[in-house]
């Protein structure tokens, strides 16, 4: 049983502590987007942090902003991105919950990117075209999601659109958030730190006026005049959420996160009123590239049946290796191709090397004639080019005929995924929380990853759509707070 907060009356309020015009609770890349939109439409805003400082689980990502519409960076690469071929393949790829509010992240992409150069956050015109998860330089654009895959490249032209910020490896991420939390800095905007939401003040109409807020010292009560915004992070670390949404993560996996990821911003959405959804949505990953010469393999279920073109993200690879029968699947590569995954994290481990097919279906103990059928037909494809099952992208299609052959354990409960949630609270295009019939909850935001994302399965995501996303409709939460128009 999810354990909810309960929501306060003002009656029960001993006194404010203070008044703001606009609290937003986190300083994640959402919750200092927002508030400095709202700061600079003229309201008095106040920044609640639970850590000593702000930068939350943004600062410690790998840094990648999710972008399109012919940004900048896009343009130097030589790629002719447009906010209709963004929006076609976020309708088609994320089924989104709000086609409205993805239309107007995709049409405001490429000014949204402008915005966050103008606030320093420093991105290279520069190119990667492999296939990577993060990269250890500065490089700027990725390809990080499924645009090449089947059938999302028939709906959409294909553009990369991973902005990587220009810091270095894996935690990148800080180098974004830190010229922004700078801004917030230099342009006084008041923060509080240590500091706790564990409440709302809702009064009898329903309207969010305030918080109560949990330190060390002590307890505050804070009202504000125009509107709370929640910027709290995913659930990746409440145990009661997983347990409750989703009961397929093995004791293998490991919730990629901060200590602060417990979700505290869904239970206060709930304890309003607010409604969430696809909180069943994950991203487990434990990628079988780098090196890219892998995806030319072939994956297999305990059926010794393909299930998932080989090609797609990481992340959607994961789920369908999470749901297969007993959550079992096998990496096959022929000697052309052969070499060990280098992700590190993965744990990926060699089963085995043999000489036949017939040898290898044995090895790995699948049904007679299984894993050979597969390979016979995929073979008599790959040499046409094609893959008419799957429809791998013809640059990963290569016949896996030349022997000895080669099989690594991918299974979701026997290598090492890496998992963050999707799901969060129900939102509109302006990340106002709305109810179960999608009517909003006075004075109450949620942006971030307390809200449910664009993509609602790790089958749909693409590395950035949470930053990207993320600071976006941050920046529309605090405008409208605030009492201004978005543009």
């Amino acid at each position: 049983m999810v354990a909810i907060p309960a929501t306060l009356s003002p009656s029960e309020v001993p006194g404010w502590d203070r008044e703001v015009d606009v609290l937003v609770a986190g300083q994640g890349v959402a919750g200092t987007c927002a508030a400095l939109e709202a700061h600079r439409a003229g309201a008095d805003v106040l920044i609640v942090e639970r850590a000593s400082g702000g930068g939350g689980a943004s600062a410690l990502s790998s840094g990648i902003f999710y972008l399109g519409g012919g940004t900048a960076v896009q343009q130097a690469a030589g790629y002719n991105d447009t906010a209709e071929e963004l929006a076609k393949f976020l309708l088609a790829s994320c089924d989104p919950l709000d086609a409205n509010a993805a239309i107007a992240f995709a049409n405001d992409c490429k000014d949204h990117f402008d915005w966050l150069e103008t606030q320093g956050v420093p991105f290279e015109r520069s190119y990667f075209g492999g296939k990577a998860v993060w990269l250890d330089d500065t490089t700027c654009l990725m390809w990080t999601g499924n645009e090449k895959a089947w059938p999302y490249r028939e709906a959409a032209r294909p553009a990369p659109r991973g902005h990587k910020v220009a810091g270095v490896g894996e935690n990148a991420g800080a180098a974004g958030m830190k010229p922004l939390l700078e801004k917030c800095e230099a342009e006084g905007i008041a923060a509080i730190y240590d500091s706790a939401v564990v409440a709302l003040v809702q009064d009898a109409d329903g309207r969010v006026v305030g918080v109560k807020v949990r330190q060390v010292g002590g307890e505050l009560y804070i009202r504000a005049r125009r509107g709370v915004i929640i910027a709290c992070g995913s659930h990746n670390m409440s145990e009661d959420l997983i347990k409750e949404n989703l009961p397929l993560l093995s004791e293998t996996s490991e919730p990629l996160g901060i200590p602060s990821n417990d979700g505290a911003g869904v239970k206060l959405g709930l304890s309003a009123g607010a409604h969430a959804v696809a909180l069943d949505g994950v991203i487990p990953t434990a990628s079988i590239y780098p090196p890219g010469q892998l995806i030319k393999g072939i994956v297999v279920n305990r059926n010794g049946e393909r299930f998932v073109s080989e090609d797609v993200y990481h992340g959607r690879l994961g789920n369908f290796v999470m749901e297969q029968p007993g959550q079992t699947a096998y990496l096959i590569v022929d000697s052309e191709i052969f070499a060990y995954p280098e992700n590190p994290l993965a744990k990926h481990t060699l089963i085995d090397g043999y000489e036949t097919v017939e040898e290898m279906e044995a090895g790995l103990d699948l049904p007679t004639g299984s894993l050979v059928e597969t390979m016979r037909a995929y073979n008599e494809s790959a040499h046409r080019g094609v893959d008419p099952r799957f429809h791998k992208h013809v640059d990963w299609i290569k016949p896996l005929d030349q022997g000895p052959y080669a099989a690594f354990d991918i299974s979701f409960d026997k290598s090492h995924y890496l998992f963050i949630t999707l799901g969060g609270i129900k939102t509109d295009a302006m990340g106002r929380a709305l109810d179960l019939k999608s009517n909003a909850i006075p004075g109450l935001y949620v942006v971030g990853a307390s809200a449910a994302h664009i993509p609602r399965t790790g089958k749909a995501y693409a590395s950035g759509l949470s930053l990207g996303p993320g600071s976006y409709f941050g920046r529309r939460a605090g405008a409208h707070a605030a009492g201004a128009n978005w543009r």
